[in-house]
């Protein structure tokens, strides 16, 4: 690719895969750390000030509190996941093809969970909010409610799921070479 030296495919290949695999793995456990927590935060709110009315719906509604915490564990377990990945190259290999694919994968994977289950916190935190102040009004509709809460936290899986056979992309070369 001819081109002036500060292309942006230039910029890219001169980065380190390891840096690369770095910001992927950050960007998994981070941002769905902040999904949890504004699905929480969205949840937590609106169960508070429900339970003022019906002080009945505090214990049971916490379900979606956890199921919102699920999302940061999604993330901890990913990047878990990712760190193994990473494997020890030659200095004379670091900018191989094989290296950058693998800096490449870990990145997209970390960038596809972390995304995923920022927009799973939200989902499930404003489901969760949905069924506290529907409980307080009827009792009955927390069960129904429930299960659509239960579909919204299968979106992170999903994620997870995409960023594992991401993840799978990434073999570094070997030391031999």
């Amino acid at each position: 690719m001819a081109g002036p030296s500060s292309s942006w495919s230039r910029a890219l290949v001169q980065i380190s895969p390891y840096t690369f695999s770095a910001v992927g793995i950050a960007i998994a456990i981070g941002v769905s750390v902040l999904g949890a927590a504004w699905g929480i935060y969205i949840t937590g709110s609106s169960l508070i000030g429900a339970a003022i009315k019906a002080p009945r719906i505090t214990s049971k509604n916490l379900i979606s509190v956890i199921f919102c915490e699920a999302v940061a564990i999604y993330g901890v377990i990913v990047a878990i996941i990712l760190q193994t990945k990473l494997e020890s190259v030659p200095a004379s290999q670091i900018y191989a093809p094989e290296s950058l694919r693998a800096g490449y994968a870990i990145f997209a994977s970390g960038i596809i969970v972390g995304f995923a289950n920022l927009v799973c916190g939200l989902c499930v935190g404003i489901i969760g909010s949905s069924c506290a102040l529907s409980d307080a009004q009827n009792s009955t509709l927390f069960v129904k409610i429930l299960v659509i809460e239960i579909f919204g936290s299968a979106l992170g899986l999903f994620g997870v799921i995409v960023g594992i056979i991401m993840s799978a992309q990434a073999s570094w070369p070997s030391k031999g070479a």
